[in-house]
């Protein structure tokens, strides 16, 4: 990535990685494979999300019109989806409920991603300068190295993500620490 990404290019690149693992996760051939791809998944979209609700959400409510009214209807959205993804992964993807409940997962996160795209993305690039957009994406960066890699649907709101986010994160990367050498 340049040094000069702004940080919606980051994200819209990130987009594109989760539509394309929501197809490995609903194509996938077996159960065992199908666990894999979701576990992808599920760490992307869990340290994307937290990076969008600490970093993105706060400089769309400051700098564009509607701001509030705009990350407000993106945070529900997200909030909406940290339960579910929540539900999924307790369930497993070898779960005869994964199937159904991940297909409507799929088009909930496929339309949160174009509402970003279509109504906040373009927006921010609008009213935001270059530089300050350049810098969102090196905080996106720092914001995803440090997030939790599973979803906690206690989180909120920006300011809980601030406060349990750390918290989360280590205990996170425990378990995944764990459980990839169990």
């Amino acid at each position: 990535m340049s040094d000069h990404e702004s940080g919606v290019d980051l994200l819209e690149k990130q987009h594109h990685q989760i539509r394309l693992l929501l197809s490995h996760v609903s194509d996938a051939p077996d159960a065992t494979t199908r666990q894999e791809q979701f576990d992808r998944l599920r760490e992307l979209l869990a340290v994307h999300e937290t990076a969008e609700e600490l970093v993105i959400r706060p400089v769309t409510r400051k700098e564009v019109p509607n701001g509030e009214g705009i990350a407000d209807a993106r945070m529900g959205e997200e909030n909406k989806a940290k339960q579910v993804l929540a539900k999924l992964e307790k369930l497993g993807a070898d779960d005869p409920q994964f199937a159904a409940l991940f297909g409507q997962f799929r088009a909930d996160v496929e339309e949160h991603a174009q509402h970003e795209e279509a109504e906040e993305f373009p927006e921010l690039r609008a009213h935001t300068d270059g530089e300050t957009l350049a810098t969102v994406a090196d905080r996106i960066r720092k914001a995803e190295s440090a997030a939790p890699t599973h979803p906690h649907p206690s989180a909120k709101s920006t300011t809980a993500n601030v406060v349990l986010g750390p918290f989360a994160a280590i205990v996170d990367r425990v378990r995944d620490a764990v459980k990839s050498v169990t």
